[in-house]
């Protein structure tokens, strides 16, 4: 915990950009019968009733201190999906960088180690010599700051009734453009002192020495 919370306290730096990474899953679903649009006292109206389209996957990105993000939609979250975000990540949005720190939680796709299934072993040792990961704790994983944007993502873009992967694709990309373009950051609080504070039940316990 304290190795991820030590790497949000410092200072923004180009050439180590600090990138938070995790995916999610959404159903597709369309009305049955068209929905009924708001009137002057009354709301709109939707059937309960539904058709069920599959689902997508969620790959999302964000660098909380420069206000960037970046949402992937796939058909799948196999190791294939996730080796291909990380050379998306090393080659297109940050090929400059001499190293990415990245955070990222215990899934079983969430390892370097993906990249060598994936690629011959010496693209997949380029790559992964850009990276240093960072996880957050088993059951911790609220210490990545791409649940914050996905939580937004959700309240602002997802929380509806989304037919298909088409429009997935387009009202994410807009949602994403949007805020990048106001380059909306994270402005996180919680650090190590706090941590030791509020946490100190999950530290270890020091057994009391014995005199002798």
């Amino acid at each position: 915990m304290e190795d991820v919370l030590d790497l949000y306290a410092r200072p923004d730096d180009p050439a180590e950009p600090v990138v938070c990474f995790d995916e999610t899953s959404k159903q597709l679903v369309a009305d049955v019968t068209p929905p009924q649009a708001a009137a002057p006292g009354r709301p709109a109206r939707y059937d309960y009733e539904y058709q069920r389209n599959g689902t997508r996957n969620l790959f999302l990105w964000c660098e909380p201190l420069r206000g960037r993000r970046h949402v992937t939609v796939t058909e799948h979250r196999c190791q294939a999906d996730v080796a291909a975000q990380l050379q998306a990540l090393v080659d297109e949005h940050y090929p400059t960088a001499r190293r990415i720190h990245l955070v990222w939680d215990h899934l079983n796709v969430h390892s370097p180690a993906v990249l060598y299934t994936v690629f011959p072993p010496e693209e997949a040792k380029r790559i992964a010599d850009r990276l240093q990961v960072h996880y957050t704790p088993k059951h911790g994983s609220w210490l990545n700051q791409a649940e914050i944007e996905f939580a937004i993502l959700t309240q602002q873009c997802l929380d509806r009734r989304i037919p298909d992967a088409p429009t997935l694709e387009r009202e994410v990309a807009a949602w994403e453009r949007d805020r990048n373009e106001r380059r909306v950051t994270i402005q996180w609080l919680f650090n190590v002192h706090a941590a030791r504070t509020k946490l100190a039940s999950l530290y270890p316990v020091k057994s009391p020495v014995a005199d002798h």
